[in-house]
């Protein structure tokens, strides 16, 4: 293990719709809880893109960005991310200018470049079957043009207005070396989705890292990665709790999506023997326990990956019991110096 270091932590949140709730609860929550993370000393609180998932209330993500940083006062508010080939350059450097004007340097714009949901959702929201992600580096170029000050209009005659001359970050994300590469040649910060891709962790990071070029927005590489975190006073609760996400993961293999179920005491009968390792697989950067076992956790991943920053996700069915997750973290964190 590599020697200890330290790293930032922030929150990624999916807006989760429990068993028998509504997205309007969920919102509620979304909000309190970035209410506790500011408080707790969270650096950011990042929401993603999904669409046509009963269990997740984040579609629109701009508007919920907006929400969440009109509720807040100093945690950085972002997308975790907005995927860029299901929308206009243009209507994403409109609504991040209008959210950094309305809160100036606590915006941030995370981009990804895969649907958010399945094939026939991509239809409805790219109106064809032209736009798979494979024209992201056009696309991101295109949306950082009207974010440049002075710059010719785009296409010669278009100017985002909110939008133009904002220094609104941008992240690259991703869940493989594409975007790796990409964020390394622009020189722009890199979040890796460890906590649903882990085995491509440490090669996209060799490549982020390999071959990065400083530019005006950074000097060096600048790593984030996602980890999946259930956090409780006593180690059983933990693995009870994760026993929610858990459930959904396995909803989502058999197609049948729905609601986070409420968390089950074990998990036996519930999946079969190939769907229990594809699961273990799936989540094993995940971590689960008490605060020190958590502690001891994420201290290591810190020092294997040299992340600069750590993005934790809990999806947690009970509201009480992610805060206290998040609580638990927090306190880890400062332990870990």
């Amino acid at each position: 293990m590599a020697s200890t270091r330290s790293a930032t932590f922030s929150v990624l949140d999916l807006a989760s719709i429990t068993e028998g709730s509504t997205p309007a609860v969920s919102f509620r929550h979304t909000l309190d809880l970035a209410q506790h993370a500011e408080r707790w000393g969270y650096n950011r609180f990042w929401l993603a893109e999904h669409h046509g998932m009963p269990g997740i209330a984040s579609s629109a993500t701009s508007v919920l960005i907006g929400h969440v940083a009109g509720g807040t006062s100093t945690i950085r508010v972002g997308s975790g991310g907005i995927m860029l080939p299901n929308h206009a350059p243009l209507v994403i450097a409109e609504q991040f200018g209008t959210l950094e004007s309305l809160y100036p340097n606590r915006i941030d714009l995370g981009l990804g470049r895969a649907p958010g949901s399945d094939q026939a959702v991509s239809r409805v929201l790219r109106r064809g079957l032209g736009a798979g992600g494979e024209d992201f580096p056009e696309l991101l170029s295109e949306l950082r043009a009207f974010f440049k000050p002075n710059s010719a209009p785009v296409n010669g005659i278009v100017r985002a207005i909110p939008g133009e001359g904002l220094d609104v970050p941008i992240w690259l994300l991703g869940s493989s070396g594409f975007s790796a590469q990409l964020a390394a040649q622009l020189g722009l910060p890199f979040s890796f989705a460890s906590h649903f891709a882990p085995d491509y962790l440490m090669p996209a990071l060799e490549i982020y890292r390999n071959n990065f070029r400083p530019s005006e927005t950074l000097e060096k590489p600048y790593a984030m990665i996602g980890v999946s975190v259930t956090a409780a006073d006593t180690e059983r609760e933990a693995k009870r709790l994760a026993t929610s996400q858990q459930q959904a993961f396995l909803n989502m293999i058999r197609g049948r999506f729905g609601q986070l179920p409420p968390p089950v005491d074990s998990m036996d009968g519930l999946w079969s023997p190939y769907e229990e390792a594809a699961l273990l697989r799936q989540f094993g950067f995940a971590v689960v326990g008490d605060k020190e076992q958590v502690k001891n956790r994420l201290q290591a991943i810190i020092a294997d990956t040299g992340a600069d920053e750590l993005i934790i996700a809990s999806q947690i069915y009970d509201h009480q019991a992610r805060l206290r997750s998040y609580e638990l973290i927090a306190e880890a964190r400062q332990e870990i110096g």
